[in-house]
C-alpha cells in the first residue's frame, strides 16, 4: 500500500450545512457493494474517530440505518449528499466519501472493492 503525508482535510455537503475535518494517509480507498453504497457510489476513505471532527451541521444531519441497525449512514437534510457514515463492523471507524474532501484528488491512490451485500 501506498501512503501520502499525514494531512488535514475539510470536507462538506453539497450546500455547506455540514462541515468536517479529517486527518489521514489515505493508504487506500474503498467502494462497496451493498445496496445503499452502490446507489450513493460512493468512493470512501476509512478514518478513526480521534481523525474525524464534525465541525458544524449537526442539527443538518439526517441518519439512515438498514439491515443489522449497526452502520449509521449520514445525509444533509437539506441538499442530500452522504458525507459520512460511522462504519458496522469497526464502529470505531468513518467512512468518509472524498468526494466531500476540498482540493482532493483521489488519483494514485488503490482501491480496494468490498463486498458489503454478502454480510449477514
Amino acid at each position: 500500500m501506498s501512503h501520502r503525508p499525514l494531512q488535514t482535510y475539510q470536507g462538506s455537503c453539497h450546500c455547506g450545512a455540514v462541515s468536517f475535518r479529517i486527518q489521514t494517509d489515505f493508504p487506500e480507498l474503498t467502494t462497496c457493494d451493498c445496496s445503499i453504497c452502490r446507489r450513493k457510489n460512493a468512493l470512501m476513505v476509512k478514518v478513526h474517530e480521534s481523525a474525524f471532527e464534525l465541525l458544524s451541521g449537526q442539527e443538518a444531519l439526517v441518519e439512515y440505518q438498514f439491515h443489522t441497525l449497526t452502520a449509521h449512514h449520514y445525509f444533509c437534510g437539506t441538499c442530500g449528499i452522504y458525507p459520512f457514515h460511522r462504519k458496522r463492523v469497526t464502529p470505531d471507524y468513518y467512512g468518509v466519501n472524498v468526494f466531500c474532501l476540498e482540493e482532493f484528488d483521489p488519483t494514485g491512490i488503490p482501491i480496494r472493492a468490498t463486498v458489503g451485500a454478502g454480510m449477514a
